[in-house]
């Protein structure tokens, strides 16, 4: 992140002066779509705590509720005004309502894995949630995959920032975890994209042989 409000250096100042609220509030935030680092967020922590200067399972506890509580909220979103919201986006973008509908029942089928391995993913880690309330996802379903990806997710990072920590840098950790979490969201997107491109390349050429 270039923005100096939440710079490594500001989110240490916070973590420092704030301890677990300041991990729990930020990974929360994140959580509701406001543009936070809460992977860094996480990963400070973890450092900490690999440094004594907090505890390793409040940390590990703080990244998961305030996962677990702003994934919840963000179904909610979803649930209740996504999916009005989402048309009329598609209908700035000029994308049918048909097309919106097909791509609502196809997240539908894989969201217990969106919502699960999402949180791995930057950007998806903010929209999974409100795109599972947006399908309809039954929300005792949704809550057994957001408890047990906030769990994976937060253990992962604060895991790793614990050991890590004590052998290179917090800033080289936390520059190779956001590659890897861009790597990876991009190459989820050419996973999506590719085909659907191919698709509609094969509807047009069958069109056009007509």
């Amino acid at each position: 992140m270039s923005l100096e409000l939440v710079s490594l250096e500001n989110i240490q100042d916070i973590a420092h002066e704030y301890g677990y609220w300041a991990i729990f509030v930020g990974i929360l935030l994140e959580n509701l779509g406001i543009p936070l680092p809460g992977e860094t967020v996480t990963l400070v922590g973890g450092f900490l705590a690999g440094s004594d200067e907090l505890s390793y399972w409040l940390v590990l506890s703080d990244a998961t509720a305030g996962a677990v509580i702003g994934g919840t909220c963000g179904y909610w979103i979803g649930r209740i005004g996504g999916w009005s919201l989402l048309v009329k986006l598609a209908g700035i973008l000029r994308i049918s309502e048909v097309r919106i509908l097909n791509i609502k029942e196809q997240f539908s089928e894989n969201a217990a894995k969106t919502v699960f391995f999402g949180r791995f993913f930057a950007l998806l880690r903010i929209f999974a949630s409100p795109l599972a309330g947006i399908a309809e996802m039954p929300f005792v379903k949704f809550m057994m995959y957001n408890l047990a990806g906030a769990m994976a997710w937060a253990s992962v990072m604060v895991t790793l920032a614990f050991f890590a920590g004590r052998i290179i840098s917090l800033e080289q950790l936390v520059t190779w975890v956001s590659q890897f979490a861009l790597l990876a969201l991009l190459i989820l997107l050419a996973l999506i994209l590719i085909p659907l491109w191919l698709e509609s390349r094969q509807v047009k050429e069958v069109g056009s042989e007509e």
